[in-house]
């Protein structure tokens, strides 16, 4: 039995929500002359009363928090609640962290949104029209001065600045010099490194060069590199924050700019049409950092002794009883590095399009106002790093020692026997990078275009579950490196030997998403947790340094992307094999019974 309704009803209901106003209700009567002929309209006049700009503004702006609400939220939860419930220790300065991390959810919702309509439209004219007005080198010369501007704007650098405060000068030298008198060389060599990766990613596309022999290419010698710090007692305790910078470069600022430039490119010279066009910037800009941090850490040494770092150290802290500027203490630092690290990425990308190119903006009120909210977000991204995110993560890895180790301070540690609680250290390590890679926004978009470049044999289900598994297991491994003092080199080669091998092995469009996996698992949430996490814990362990973490987050990965890429092809070769011999058998028993 069906219920009739009058169409006017239903026109009624679906209007229930709506207010129609008359046109001529919105424009002014028009001017008319002695005749009555219309001789002027003037323009639409509105006013939106603050309600009304409210309502409007609400599900836009929702969406937005929640999104980044989403993605933090739960990671913190898990580790309060670790710490309450297995760890039994309360959260110091909870409200500070608490507004802390408000702030990290309001910058990373302003720096987005103001990522896309400030920054982004700047990467979609140069890739679209510089090609055309420019000859190669200057087009190439351009895309690694962006790569060095485009790191020294990534949130998760400033994580990497903070981190030098926790290096004990006297323990580890040379970490201690990149991390503070050599920091900012120390991100200029990690963002040339990037436009060095921007360049060739982007000759890859333009060529059709294969990624294989480029990760080869790349790899040998940063092993060769990385084996040679670890036979130096003062190189080996830097060689963690070499491959961890890796992990650092390729957040929301580097991926989505320089992929737009070296795509545009190769789409200008007509060789846009593949899907791996776009793949091999992020693997690259994920290598060759590492052995740029390796090549400054070698030229440092070169320069000044253990000892003198040392002195001059010690120099530094006896002079910071003077009273600072309000510019170079908190909050005011934070502010100070958030516009530092937006605006000159902006001159420089206005220049390029107004001098070189003479282009002129489309929508230029908006796109101002994005590099507003951008500049806006990164400050209020920084204060939230310095009192919610990093504290948070920090206190955690202060503390999960105790569960299965004695730590000075607390009385009642180990909580756990040494077995239980090492376990539960590990536990908690896998569990924590496991819902961190799940969280991740631009994983979904990965497993989106995996399916669609492998047509339905690597599925997007079966991408997001191998990722997360890699991470959460190069996490675990990274805490028990820690946990059990392990070099790191003897983690890094055999890793990176098994990922070689897989990758002689593997199709390419599973190289080219694996490789790039690894860059998607490390957002402006992930590395300054983690990197916190890392640095509590080597703290309270007493550990030279909390360094090698972020690695083998991004080599786990790797590795699981392609042993799930091989089993999808065995799976779908063998499903082939049986279809076609099913097919054979049933026309055999059917030429037999026709006989």
């Amino acid at each position: 039995m069906r219920n009739q309704h009058r169409y006017v009803e239903f026109q009624r209901a679906a209007g229930a929500n709506r207010r129609e106003v008359s046109l001529h209700q919105l424009y002014p009567d028009p001017e008319r002359d002695e005749a009555g002929r219309v001789v002027c309209i003037r323009p639409m006049v509105t006013k939106i009363t603050p309600r009304e700009v409210l309502n409007l503004l609400r599900p836009y702006v929702s969406g937005r928090f929640m999104e980044q609400f989403n993605t933090l939220i739960p990671l913190a939860a898990y580790l309060v609640l670790f710490q309450i419930l297995i760890l039994r220790q309360l959260v110091e300065d909870s409200w500070m962290i608490a507004g802390g991390l408000l702030a990290v959810i309001l910058g990373l919702m302003f720096f987005m949104e103001g990522l896309k309509l400030g920054l982004m439209p700047f990467g979609t004219v140069m890739g679209a029209t510089l090609p055309r007005k420019s000859p190669l080198p200057v087009v190439l010369i351009i895309t690694l001065l962006l790569g060095v501007g485009v790191t020294f704007a990534e949130p998760a650098i400033s994580a990497l600045k903070a981190a030098g405060q926790n290096v004990g000068v006297e323990r580890a030298p040379y970490l201690y010099a990149l991390l503070n008198e050599w920091a900012g060389a120390l991100v200029l060599v990690v963002g040339a490194s990037v436009g060095l990766a921007a360049v060739i990613g982007t000759l890859r596309s333009l060529y059709g060069w294969s990624l294989k022999p480029l990760i080869f290419g790349s790899l040998i010698p940063i092993l060769g590199l990385s084996i040679y710090a670890a036979t130096d007692l003062e190189f080996n305790k830097a060689l963690g924050l070499a491959w961890d910078t890796g992990a650092v470069t390729t957040g929301p600022v580097t991926v989505p700019l320089v992929l737009s430039l070296g795509i545009g490119i190769a789409a200008a010279a007509g060789k846009g049409g593949s899907g791996l066009s776009g793949f091999g910037i992020v693997t690259l800009a994920s290598l060759f950092p590492i052995g740029g941090v390796l090549l400054l850490l070698f030229y440092v040494a070169s320069t000044v002794t253990p000892a003198e770092i040392i002195a001059a150290a010690a120099g530094h802290t006896a002079t910071q009883g003077a009273e600072l500027s309000w510019f170079e203490t908190s909050p005011g630092l934070e502010i100070v590095l958030g516009i530092r690290a937006i605006l000159p990425l902006v001159v420089f990308l206005f220049l390029v399009l107004k001098v070189m190119l003479k282009e002129t903006l489309q929508r230029r009120s908006e796109i101002f106002l994005g590099i507003g909210l951008t500049i806006i977000g990164m400050c209020i991204f920084n204060l939230g790093l310095t009192y919610g995110l990093s504290k948070l993560g920090g206190s955690a890895g202060g503390l999960v020692p105790i569960a299965f180790m004695t730590v000075e301070g607390f009385a009642n540690s180990p909580i756990y026997l040494y077995s239980v609680g090492l376990t539960l250290a590990l536990v908690f390590a896998w569990v924590l990078g496991y819902g961190a890679t799940v969280a991740e926004p631009a994983l979904n978009a990965l497993g989106i275009t995996a399916e669609q470049l492998t047509n339905g044999v690597f599925r997007k289900r079966t991408l997001i579950m191998a990722v997360s598994v890699g991470v959460a297991f190069g996490i675990a491994i990274g805490l028990a490196k820690l946990i059990f003092d392990l070099p790191l080199i003897w983690l890094i080669v055999p890793s990176y030997v098994a990922a070689a091998l897989l990758t002689l092995f593997s199709t390419e469009e599973s190289v080219n998403i694996a490789w790039d996996s690894a860059g998607v698992t490390t957002g402006p949430i992930t590395v300054p947790l983690v990197l916190a996490l890392g640095l509590g814990f080597g703290s309270a362990t007493n550990a030279v340094e909390g360094f090698g973490i972020l690695s083998m987050a991004s080599i786990g990965p790797i590795i699981t992307v392609m042993i799930s890429g091989l089993w999808s092809r065995y799976r779908a070769q063998a499903e082939v094999h049986a279809a076609l011999k099913g097919g054979r058998v049933s026309g055999i028993a059917a030429a037999e019974g026709v006989v």
